[in-house]
């Protein structure tokens, strides 16, 4: 009997032993099991976050492009054909040699113009979104059209009207291009931008003017005509809303957390 007994006590010992001690080599053995998991865990969650990133960004920069052409096109194209109808009137005199070229332009004025183009229709609709103010007045292709028909017309306007002098003629095309900034666009950055492009256009104009890359016949404004800035925000009006319009639907910058 007294053998049984210390049998029996020393066996519940041990277990109550082996009890005590199985709460720790468990917690050891879950600490070794995260250790070892967790640069496997947290690089497969990089992995799994990091292609919609990449392809998002693609995304953005793919429109980003697309537009960029497209804007760049469109520019160059209504250089060509507006500068055309000045060269006719007499408006603008090139060099002689540069008349026999295509559309009577010298060979800068187009990509000069698509570039310009582009980065005022891409700057449109990124000032709208750093102001916090979408703009949503009149969206849609019809208006954009109605608008670009509406510049054609003030250009022409500057070609063939006749007036007693050249500051009637200014003041005209500068109620037709408010008209123009009124009817399609009616925001605050849209007149701010416009009347900043003009602005800068003006005075890029005056300097190649002065230099003899081209002139203007009876320059009223220094060496240019005054109602030419008129022109200058009437287009960047009319290319914002190009912009404007190709970018509904595009995914925004996607930003890095």
């Amino acid at each position: 009997m007294p053998r049984l007994e210390s049998c029996t006590w020393s066996c519940s010992c041990a277990a109550r032993g082996r009890h005590k001690t199985q709460p720790g080599d468990a917690a050891t053995k879950a600490g070794e099991m995260l250790s070892s998991g967790s640069p496997s865990q947290v690089s497969a969650g990089h992995g799994a976050r990091s292609p919609g990133g990449a392809g998002s960004t693609l995304n953005w920069s793919r429109h980003l492009v697309q537009r960029s052409v497209v804007l760049f096109v469109v520019g160059a194209f209504m250089a060509l054909v507006l500068n055309l109808l000045q060269v006719q009137r007499n408006v603008t005199l090139f060099p002689e040699e540069v008349i026999a070229t295509l559309f009577s332009s010298a060979w800068w004025v187009p990509p000069c113009c698509g570039t310009a183009a582009a980065v005022v229709g891409l700057l449109y609709p990124c000032i709208d979104s750093h102001l916090g103010e979408p703009h949503k007045f009149k969206r849609e292709w019809a208006s954009v059209m109605r608008c670009i028909a509406v510049f054609v017309g003030i250009n022409h306007a500057s070609a063939k009207l006749d007036f007693a002098n050249n500051v009637q003629l200014s003041l005209t095309l500068a109620a037709l291009s408010l008209g123009l900034w009124w009817t399609f666009d009616r925001s605050r950055s849209g007149l701010g931008l416009g009347i900043t492009i003009a602005f800068v256009a003006t005075l890029i104009t005056q300097f190649l003017v002065y230099n003899g890359v081209y002139q203007y016949t009876s320059p009223d404004f220094l060496y240019i005509r005054s109602w030419l800035p008129c022109i200058f925000f009437s287009g960047g009006v009319t290319v914002g809303n190009i912009g404007r319009q190709l970018a509904m639907g595009i995914p925004e910058k996607p930003h890095n957390d």
